[in-house]
This record gives structure tokens, sequence and C-alpha cells, in this order.
């Protein structure tokens, strides 16, 4: 018995001193740079220019980037240590890289990417997997994965990164950091390894939005133009309605954050999904594909289906000799999308390039040029390390809708990180049009501080899904409101905008809208009640103060009406209705 005992006490230490060793090893395994970086190197900016011109613009700051952009005498890896030893070292250096050197930065090392810049996990079992800052125990997203750390740990102030079909946003989003995709095109690609030239951008993160913005200043090399607020910002109710995120915690603080700044007038709320539908009719002809395991599947779903082909396809046909020649050991990850049977037709490949221009058009028409599209970032939590589960065909189809919206229109996106949910970052998405990138880091600076304030309240507010699935409904009424006022369905629009008002009886649009239908049916006396009801609730309702005008002009209360259409003309100057009908109203009296 005693021995028995004795065998008992050796094995609990032999349990106990696994444990500490294990726990030694875990502390060991996250390395002092937290495996964010490759190589150590120094590019240094120019000398400062003589008083009394200004400095350089990024005077003091450091950045890292992904090992795949060309330094002149060194030989990326691209990822995978193959690549480096059956490759020259670059004869120059990525203009992107040389633009920010000379405007001041100092680059400081290269960090780790996926293999081959292919994977969203961020992991790479070559160079190791660099730790995330936000959750150790999860990956940081790829492919750009380094680069994030090294900007969530604080080791530099920016990095660059590639974006293809989610390089930049998804570690952004997986490490609570902002992350920016530029419009396709807006950034010059020489000096980088191609992965798919239809989807690549050079991309960037940091912590702070001023620097976001200053980087972008130098990279996009845009012209100045005056800083403009945003005119609609569309909540895209779809893409939020299946997250493992609460609204409150999401979409909603991006709701207050608008209402706050804004004014309710500039939110709007859409399905995506079947505006998608309606407006790129090349989509058609990809509804008999199959897509995860089944063949009718959303619009969103066809947009990743296509955004992932894409990218096989272009990624073979530029590095497919290579490989055959090379035959280098892939990741899981990796080898599932370059050996499984893929095969694309012609015909495919031009239907593609369509559904790319109908994409882009259609958010372009959407936007306009001050209008802002609100998604989420990412549909889940970063993955388990090592886990199977960034593997899967439903995790993958659910991450890949959210980012083909910009991959496949070309239109910039910034991920903005909205705090902790559950222990893990979170974040959402504002995307601008083709070609917006400037007024999209201007409206992030606009909107950064607020929408970091309020994701603290909500933080440390009780869930209120009822308050929220309340505003959803009522959202649900008003676009059915909306609807029914387009095919001219005066009465029943009504209905719906009084079944929105019974739900949020304190938002402006709702009275406002209705107040719009009331006047096409010749209900003076409601519709002005209407607009005085949503000028009360938001002092900046351009369209109530227009619209109680037309009603007041009606009623005969012509000095009134004549104060409304002013009023809407101080808070929008180029109203031209609102300038017609004042101008209308004062030669009558003259």
């Amino acid at each position: 018995m005693a021995t028995q005992s004795a065998n008992l006490w050796v094995l609990l230490g032999l349990g106990l001193a696994g444990i500490v060793l294990i726990t030694r090893k875990l502390k060991k395994s996250v390395r002092e740079d937290f495996g964010a970086f490759l190589e150590k190197l120094q590019l240094l900016p120019p000398p400062q220019p003589a008083p009394p011109k200004a400095p350089h613009p990024l005077t003091a700051l450091t950045f890292a980037l992904s090992d795949l952009f060309d330094i002149e005498g060194r030989v990326s890896t691209f990822g995978h240590p193959e690549w480096a030893r059956s490759h020259e070292p670059a004869s120059s250096t990525s203009p992107a890289v040389s633009a920010l050197v000379e405007g001041g930065a100092t680059c400081v090392a290269t960090t780790v990417v996926d293999d081959f810049a292919l994977g969203i996990g961020g992991e790479n079992r070559h160079y190791g997997t660099p730790t995330n800052p936000a959750a150790p125990a999860r990956v940081p997203g790829g492919s750009s994965s380094g680069a994030a750390v090294a900007v969530a740990a604080n080791f530099v102030d920016f990095a660059l990164g590639i974006d293809t079909t989610g390089g930049v946003r998804v570690p952004a989003g997986f490490c609570g950091i902002l992350g920016f995709r530029p419009s396709h095109g807006a950034v010059s690609h020489l000096g980088i390894i191609p992965i798919s030239t239809s989807l690549d951008t050079v991309g960037w993160f940091a912590k702070d939005p001023s620097i976001l913005r200053r980087v972008g200043h130098i990279l996009l090399q845009a012209s100045f133009v005056v800083q403009r607020s945003p005119r609609q910002i569309i909540i895209a109710d779809d893409c939020f309605q299946h997250i493992n995120v609460p609204l409150d915690r999401s979409s909603q603080v991006v709701v207050k954050a608008t209402e706050k700044l804004f004014g309710r007038q500039v939110l709007k709320h859409i399905n995506l999904g079947d505006y998608i539908s309606s407006r790129i009719p090349s989509l058609k002809g990809c509804s008999g594909q199959k897509t995860n395991g089944e063949v009718k599947a959303s619009s969103l779903k066809l947009l990743a289906n296509i955004m992932q082909s894409l990218q096989r396809h272009e990624f073979k046909h530029t590095h497919d000799e290579w490989m055959n020649t090379v035959k280098p050991d892939l990741s899981p990850s990796v080898s599932v999308q370059l050996h499984e049977k893929f095969e694309v037709s012609g015909v495919e490949i031009e239907n593609s390039k369509s559904i790319r221009s109908e994409m882009r058009s259609a958010i372009n028409l959407l936007l306009k040029d001050e209008g802002i599209l609100v998604i989420p970032t990412v549909a889940d939590p970063p993955p388990k390390l090592g886990g199977k589960e960034i593997l899967s065909d439903d995790y993958q189809s659910r991450a890949f809708s959210l980012l083909s919206i910009a991959s496949i229109s070309g239109c910039c996106q910034v991920s903005i990180p909205l705090g902790f949910y559950d222990k893990y970052p979170i974040s959402v998405s504002l995307i601008a049009r083709h070609g917006g990138d400037r007024f999209l880091l201007d409206t992030l600076q606009t909107v950064y501080t607020t929408l970091q304030e309020l994701a603290d309240i909500a933080s440390k507010s009780k869930p209120s899904e009822n308050v929220v699935s309340k505003e959803q409904s009522a959202e649900f009424a008003k676009e059915k409101g909306n609807q029914a006022y387009k095919d001219r369905q005066w009465q029943k629009a009504i209905g719906f905008y009084t079944e929105a008002i019974k739900l949020c009886s304190d938002n402006a649009t709702y009275y406002s809208n209705r107040a719009q239908a009331y006047l096409e049916l010749g209900s003076y006396l409601q519709a002005e009640a209407d607009c005085t009801k949503a000028i009360s609730l938001d002092k900046k309702n351009v369209k109530a103060y227009f619209r109680r005008g037309t009603s007041r002009e009606m009623l005969g209360y012509c000095k009134e009406a004549i104060d409304d259409f002013k009023h809407a003309l101080v808070l929008e100057p180029t109203n031209k209705r609102a300038a017609a009908a004042a101008d209308r109203l004062r030669k009558l009296f003259q």
C-alpha cells in the first residue's frame, strides 16, 4: 500500500513537472518579436529639407513590410524557403516601399506571410506562425500575418501587406487594428510578387487613423481635395444578420455614431445580396455552379466562389511552371487550393470579367461620390491555432462572402476595430466607391474617435437584443414603404411607414417619408404635422424642411413655406428644388 502511494506521488510529481515544462515552452514560444519578423533591416529616409521647407510627411515613423515586396539586393521568401532558394535578388526596390522611405519613414524589417500569400489564417510552418497579440491562442489572420502582428504589438507605426482576397482586412480584424485595402490599381503593383493580378492590392495597417491616412496620402499620390462628410451611410443589414457578434456591438455602434455626427437623415439600410442580384446580370450565368455543396446560392456566395476561382486561375497561370518544377512542400490550406481538380473555361473567365465590371458599376452607383457602405469585416472570431475550422467550407464561405464585395468590385475598404466581444477582437468595415480612397480615409478620421467611445459604452452595457430587433423590424417596414412609394401605392406606403413609427417612434426619417406619401395624396395637414415631428427629432433633416415647405405652400402659408425652403438651403446649399421653390414664392410677393 505504501509502495502504491509512493508511486502515485511520483506520477503526480511527474505530471506537475510536465505542466511546468509545457508552460515554460509556451512562454518561450512567444518570441520577443511575436514571430512577426523574418529579417531586420534599415532602409533610411533622405535628409530633411532645409527650413523653411516642411519636414518629410512620415518623419520619425517606422514600418515593416510583408515578405513579397522587392528590396534591391535581397530575395523575398514569398512565405516559402524554396522560393528564396530558387530566385535571384531583386535588382530594384518596389516603388511603394521607395515612396514611403522618401516620404520620411524608416523600414526596419520584413514580415511573415502565409505560403505564397494564399491563406487567410496567417499560419506558416516554415517560418513559424506570428503570435496574435490580441488573442495568443488564435490565428493572427493572413496572408499578411506578420505585418499585422508587428503593428498590433507596437513594434512599428505601420506596415505594408498584400490584400487579394482579404490578406490585409482579415488580420486587421483578427488582431484588432486598422487595415486599409485601396481601390484596385490605386497603388503601383510594380516590384511585388503577383498572386492574382485582377485582385491584388497593396494594403497597409496602423493603430492610429491619422498615420493610416498619412501613409495613404503618400501611396495614393492623390491630389488635395477639400474634406467632405458622407451624404449617405448605408448599413448592409443582411451581412450583419448571421455574424457571431450581437448587433448592438457591431452595426448599431455605427448607426449611433452616424446619428451623433451627421444626423439620422444620412442613414440608409439595404439588403446588399438582393441589390447585387438585381444589378449584376452576369451572375445569372453562374447560378448553376456548385457553391458550398449547393446548386442554389446567394449572390454573395456566388461572388465568393468567383473570387476564389479567379485567384486560383491567375496564380496557376503565373506560377504553375515553377510549382511543377520545384514541387514545394505545401501547407494543407494551400494544397487544397492548388491541388484540387480545377478547370476554368475561357467563357467563365470572360464572364468573371463582366461580373467584376458590373459589380464595380453597381457599388459606384449605390455609393456615388459621398456614400459609405457598412459591412462586418469578418463573420467569425479568429479560429484556434492548428485547428481545422478555418479549412471548412462553411467557414470559408462565410468569410469570403464578405471579403468578395471589395475584391470583386475593386472598391476601397477599411477595417475598424470595435473592442472585444467574448474575449476576441471585433470590427466593422467601411467601403467607398472605386477611386474614393481619400474620401474613405477622411471619413475614418472623422468617425474613429466616436466609434471607439460608443463601442466602449456598448461593451459595458447589458445586451439590448429586443430593442435592436425592434429597430431592425422598423427598418424593414420602412424599406417596404419605400418600395410601395416607388410603385406609386401611396396608401400602402403610408401603412408601412406607420408600422415603422409604431416600432420606433423617435426616427425622423419615418415621419418625413410618410409626409411625402401624404403629399402625393393631397393630405397637406398630415404632411405638415409629420414634417414638424421629424424636425423636432432631427434639426438637420433637409427633406423634412423641404416637404413641410411644400405642404405649407399648398395650404397657403407662403411666408412660413419660404422660411422652410431657406432653412433647407442653409443645410444643403446645392438643393436646387428648395432654391427654385423659394424663388418662386418670393416672386409671388414682389
